[in-house]
């Protein structure tokens, strides 16, 4: 980094100014601009190790710490804690894992730069010895008491769960210990052998494969404050002494309502703690459990820090509003009982601070002279810096400036955010007759009137006018935001087993005997021998016991609503015509699907010529570094439209995942040859902000994007049909206006469909003769099934984006019983940063009633409600006022689940989060937290309405609503398979519900086959019945869910192939298996063996084992006799016309007399296929 410090050296009084840095007290640096901060703090090095850089604000920190990371990749962010929500009953752990990776940076690196808001100097903190005693390092060859350790995690606020998904989590499954420490990319999993443990690995959450070997493994807390069994018992004394005289004297106020509340808080909050042993939230009563309070300033040593304040002003008076913000909310709520006085000491004063900030040497940066603020000053420096001019990509007037600088001696630096643009920069302006050099090395150096251009991602540039020094960075030249760059670290959706949880109670098809309700595993012995059987009741109360050995046959129902099916009857006939029907209809849409592909194959449309300069240079604009899945997408549409082919791809992808830039894009090249597009949106609302995207994307190039919808007056709208029809306009976007009789187009070439399942059907049978020869591509955010995306395959083109945008900010989700002062505290916090906030409240009727009381709780608010059966007018007014800023409260019934984009909206409360279905909460969780802020989603529920029975079935609860639980996996399966409906259209849905998805998809998977000229394949399974022990035992796998996927896996697997891979998986998970396991996959690889063989069932009776043959076998019957002789005498053939058989006596044949009944079969198995298949 010489070439930045360097120049600084020449500048009057810098070297004083460190001097003076040297001691306690403030020197003040006045004269800063935001781009030149980094630069100088990295610059003042007075000889001390650690730096902590204070600001006013999150946003402002996080602005900071991304710049900084240029000067010191090592440098670390440290959030605020929320005091005002802490006590919510869960809290997603996305600010915990922040702040404690700080936390592990101050105790492991050697230097560290921290930089942080004023209101996290304020947070209390536990001592840092707390906080060091109890990290855990493991490392193999030592030895482990797995009990203490596991008691040791949950202390330390790691959850247990049967299977590890999210960090925080850690499972225990005989000698393997798995956990995600809080601070890691990825889980360890821990073998034990005995008390010593064997090997620690890294493992892949999906797949729960190992990845490699680690030597170490250090597992930090995953929550911020750790008790032994003994301060937590003197801590829960002490709160509940302070709550009995705070409700004694809140009754002496006559407040019995309020000291009941508190006094029940306080009793509940002490069995959570204590008998239960569940610690979330405890660190919200700190003060409680630790006798000294602390801040993170005393996590450092005040002779070898330096603290930077950014705009100490500023600093300060957020100090002041964080403590007046406070005191007043906390004050409402003890005196309403909601929470306990202790909770009134978990802040420091900005004084507290301020006191603490005089025994460290401070440095202020600031705009203007600063006040001392009671900090003794040690000198004040005023430096000259300006900003950059912006370029706005014009290379002559960066040239001219260039030469003014080199003419005037500047040492100037350029900066890219690319490493090829930053070469081809360097070339250019040499090119220019600049001296210009492109390198990697930042300790060159650099000459006046030299000209460095290197790699590196700063926002903005800045100079030094005395020095002479400038930094210019590419936001400078090209004044594009440049791209984000991109962090693999996905906590949303996970991807769905097939056999997605089952629990007992839930409804299963079975693809023999219909629909029937799962009960639970049971052992049942059989010739004394233990087998775990399914059992699944049907109508009238009969019941069905399946071998666990056959799970594929079954499969979890999965409708479209949540509405109960109707239970078949065993053995009776509907199933078989349910099936037949189904079937019948499917394969009807198979081969409509197939005719529709052919006739779209045999026309022939526009051929468009590959990518142009332009093309790719409105492709570089795109502010965003593109997910995978979106260049895939892209490259795929491009590749249909240089293609013969008429395009028609789907495209399916959340809301936001950018599927708009997709049809930009298509857009931009369908202009670029002289065609029009046409851009169809479902409502007024989406097609004015595609417009203004459009737009706002095609500034710069001369492409004419117009709208057509409600929003123009008819003059307007007049004559833009008549620019379209003479060819003017190149892209209109509309809503079905576009459809009217009276619009016509000059040349159409790409029809885009946004969210076409919202159209009507009239609309969609104008939209087919719009069709009939244009490229069209169609968007949905309905998330279209993987399962069927298979089988359409060949059918209809598909693009799926399933990675989430770089910088989407997770979303901080609270669930939280109802409370006025938080609604209000949400608000007005939400409304202090500028933002808007939704209010979800689903019943139509009294909603203005709502809207009112929040208007009265929140009076400087503009608040307005909105819902469905408005006058669509209205409707539309009132979002458009909400989109444009106009309005900052919107109380609304779902309806805004429906695709808004509203980057503004970053605070969500949902009121009675509990009546709301899992797949409606993600959606709308998922409106809010669509720009780079923090964004906030309350989930209130009643308490009085949700049971009181125990706090730990609550917490359950509540936990499935939270991003954290596997509730999502549900709302996803909830989504698939109203997109599979939307996909297939009403008629198909009808049927999907009488089948169940599962077996829907199979059967259209096989009528596609069967459409496309496949020879169908013979229906037929075959079961393996023997007397030997082929079960998963409990002290293998205890938990029932990954027992019933074990098993269902193992029923699927078809050859020795599989079977290895399956057996490698499981030694990795649970360890090694016991011989009842292995007889299970040695029983599915016989069962794989059998089918191909066509037996259609292999029993063993006694000391005999009868093989069933199919009816419609397709093996040579001359091979017959040559396999009796070759097992004789224990075999014979009984050619019975239905179901000729094999009969088997064991133990007649002396070599197989100590052979087990798995052996014989197999020696049976090898015979057939060699005498059966001959003929092939």
């Amino acid at each position: 980094m010489k070439a930045f410090l360097e120049p600084l050296r020449d500048l009057s009084g810098f070297a004083d100014m460190t001097k003076q840095a040297q001691n306690a007290g403030l020197v003040t640096i006045s004269g800063c601009i935001d781009a030149q901060k980094p630069h100088i703090i990295f610059a003042c090095n007075n000889g001390r190790k650690n730096k902590i850089i204070v600001t006013f604000h999150e946003q402002k920190a996080k602005e900071l710490y991304e710049d900084y990371l240029f000067f010191d990749p090592d440098a670390v962010y440290y959030p605020a804690k929320d005091v005002l929500f802490y006590q919510a009953d869960i809290r997603g752990n996305l600010l915990t894992a922040q702040r404690i990776s700080a936390l592990k940076a101050i105790h492991e690196q050697e230097q560290v730069t921290l930089i942080t808001t004023f209101d996290a100097l304020m947070n209390t903190m536990a001592p840092p010895e707390k906080i060091w005693d109890s990290i855990l390092r493991i490392a193999p060859g030592e030895s482990l008491d797995l009990d203490q350790t596991v008691a040791q995690l949950v202390r330390m606020g790691y959850e247990k769960e049967y299977q590890v998904e999210n960090s925080g989590q850690f499972a225990v499954r005989g000698g393997i210990l798995d956990i995600f420490p809080l601070t890691e990319e990825q889980p360890v999993r821990i073998e034990l052998w005995g008390d010593e443990i064997d090997t620690i690995r890294s493992f892949d959450v999906e797949s729960q494969k190992s990845i490699d070997n680690l030597e170490e493994v250090i597992v930090y807390p995953a929550c911020e404050l750790v008790l032994s069994d003994a301060e937590l018992q003197d801590g829960i004394t002490r709160l509940k002494e302070e709550a009995d005289q705070a409700s004694v004297q809140l009754r002496k106020e006559m407040k019995t309502e309020e000291a009941y509340r508190m006094k029940s808080l306080a009793d509940e909050l002490a069995e959570q703690w204590g008998e239960l042993s569940l610690y979330a939230g405890i660190d919200a009563y700190l003060s409680y459990f630790t006798e000294k309070r602390v801040c993170l300033l005393d996590f450092f040593d005040t002779e070898d820090t330096t603290i930077f304040l950014d705009e100490l002003g500023r600093c300060v008076e957020r100090g002041q509003q964080t403590e007046v913000e406070f005191s007043e909310s906390m004050k409402q709520r003890l005196a309403m009982g909601y929470i306990l006085p202790g909770q009134m000491r978990e802040l420091f004063m900005q004084k507290e601070i301020m006191g603490k900030l005089t025994k460290f040497s401070c440095v202020a940066v600031a705009a203007l002279d600063v006040k001392t603020y009671g900090l003794k000053s040690n000198g004040q420096f005023a430096i000259h810096v300006k900003s950059v001019s912006a370029y706005n990509s014009s290379f002559e007037l960066l040239v001219k400036d260039l030469k003014r600088y080199c003419k005037n001696g500047y040492r100037i630096i350029l900066l890219s955010g690319s490493r090829s643009r930053a070469k081809r920069l360097a070339e250019d302006l040499f090119d220019e007759g600049l001296s210009s050099f492109y390198t990697e090395d930042y300790d060159h150096d650099l000459v006046p009137g030299q000209i460095m251009v290197c790699y590196g991602k700063v926002k903005r540039g800045y100079e030094y006018p005395i020095l002479p020094f400038a930094v210019i960075t590419d936001t400078d030249i090209f004044g594009a935001e440049h791209k984000k760059k991109k962090r693999h670290r996905t906590y949303e959706g996970e991807k769905i087993q097939q056999f997605t949880d089952l629990s007992v109670g839930d409804y299963v098809v079975h693809e023999n005997h219909g629909l029937g309700i799962y009960r639970g595993i049971e052992k049942i012995e059989v010739d004394k021998k233990v087998k775990d059987y399914i059992k699944i009741e049907y109508s009238g109360g009969s019941n069905l016991y399946i071998l666990a050995t056959q799970l594929e046959l079954i499969q979890k129902y999965a409708g479209k609503d949540a509405k109960k099916p109707k239970l078949n009857k065993l053995g009776g006939q509907e199933w078989t015509k349910t099936k037949s029907r189904v079937r019948g209809a499917v394969q009807q849409i198979a081969q409509d699907l197939v005719n529709l592909y052919a006739v779209r194959e045999e026309k022939n449309g526009f051929v468009y010529g590959p990518d142009t300069v332009w093309q790719r240079e409105f492709e570089e604009l795109f502010p965003f570094e593109e997910t995978e899945d979106q260049i895939l997408a892209i490259e795929a549409t491009k590749k249909d439209m240089q293609s013969q082919k008429i395009m028609d791809r789907l495209i399916c992808g959340d809301v936001g995942y950018g599927k708009t830039e997709i049809a930009i894009r298509a857009a931009f090249k369908a202009v670029q040859e002289n065609k029009q597009v046409a851009y169809l949106a479902p409502t007024t609302i989406l097609a004015q902000q595609i417009y203004n995207t459009f737009s706002q994307r095609m500034k710069d190039f001369p492409v004419n994007v117009d709208l057509l919808c409600r929003f123009r007056t008819s003059a307007e709208q007049k004559k833009t049909i008549e620019k379209l029809k003479k060819g003017q306009v190149d892209i209109i976007i509309g809503t079905h206006r576009l459809l009217s009789k009276d619009v016509e187009y000059k040349d159409l070439g790409l029809l885009v469909i946004d969210e076409e399942q919202r159209f009507g059907v009239a609309h969609k049978e104008k939209i087919k003769q719009l069709k009939t020869n244009v490229d069209v591509l169609t968007l949905t955010a309905t998330p279209i099934p993987r399962t069927l995306h298979m089988s359409l395959i060949g059918i209809r083109d598909m693009s799926v984006l399933e990675e989430p945008p770089m910088d989407r900010v997770p979303i901080q989700t609270y669930v939280m019983e109802y409370n006025e002062e938080l609604v209000r505290e949400a608000i007005t916090r939400e409304l202090a940063r500028d933002g808007q906030v939704y209010y979800v409240y689903n019943k139509v009727k009294d909603i203005d009633e709502v809207a009112t009381k929040i208007q009265s709780l929140v009076p400087e608010a503009n608040v307005a409600f909105a819902h469905g059966q408005m006058k669509e007018t209205d409707l539309e007014r009132i979002m458009y006022n909400f989109i444009n800023g106009d309005i900052d409260v919107l109380v609304s019934t779902t309806i805004i689940e429906t695709g808004m984009d509203i980057s503004n909206v970053n605070t969500m409360i949902i009121h009675d989060a509990d009546n709301m279905g899992l797949s409606q909460l993600y959606q709308l969780r998922g409106r809010v937290g669509r720009s780079n802020r923090t964004a906030y989603a309350f989930l209130m529920y009643r308490r009085n309405k949700m049971l009181k029975e125990i706090a730990e079935k609550r917490l359950a609860a509540i936990k499935e609503y939270s991003e954290l639980g596997s509730g999502f996996k549900i709302a996803m399966r909830d989504l698939e398979i109203r997109g599979a409906g939307n996909l297939l259209g009403a008629e198909q849905s009808g049927h999907m519900e009488a089948v169940g998805y599962d077996l829907y998809c199979k059967m259209l998977n096989e009528a596609v086959k069967e459409a496309k000229g496949a020879a169908p394949v013979e229906q037929f399974d075959t079961s393996v019945d023997v007397v030997t022990d082929a079960y998963i035992p409990p002290s293998y796998i205890a938990n029932e869910l990954q027992k019933l996927d074990i098993y269902k896996r193992i029923a699927g697997i078809m050859d020795d192939a599989e079977s290895e891979e399956m057996l490698e998986e499981l030694i990795d998970r649970f360890g090694e298996p016991p011989k009842s396991v292995l007889n299970l996959l040695t029983i599915a690889c016989l069962k794989g063996r059998a089918h191909r063989l066509y037996v259609q069932e292999i029993v063993q009776r006694g000391k005999e084992i009868k093989l069933v043959m199919y009816e419609k076998a397709g093996i040579d019957p001359a091979g017959i006799p040559g396999l009796i002789a070759q097992l004789a005498p224990a075999m014979r053939f009984m050619a019975d016309p239905k179901n000729p058989y094999f009969i088997y006596q064991m133990q007649v044949n002396s070599r197989d007399k100590n052979q087990n009944v798995l052996e014989t079969i197999e020696t049976i198995l090898g015979a057939m296929e060699e005498n059966l298949l001959a003929s092939e």
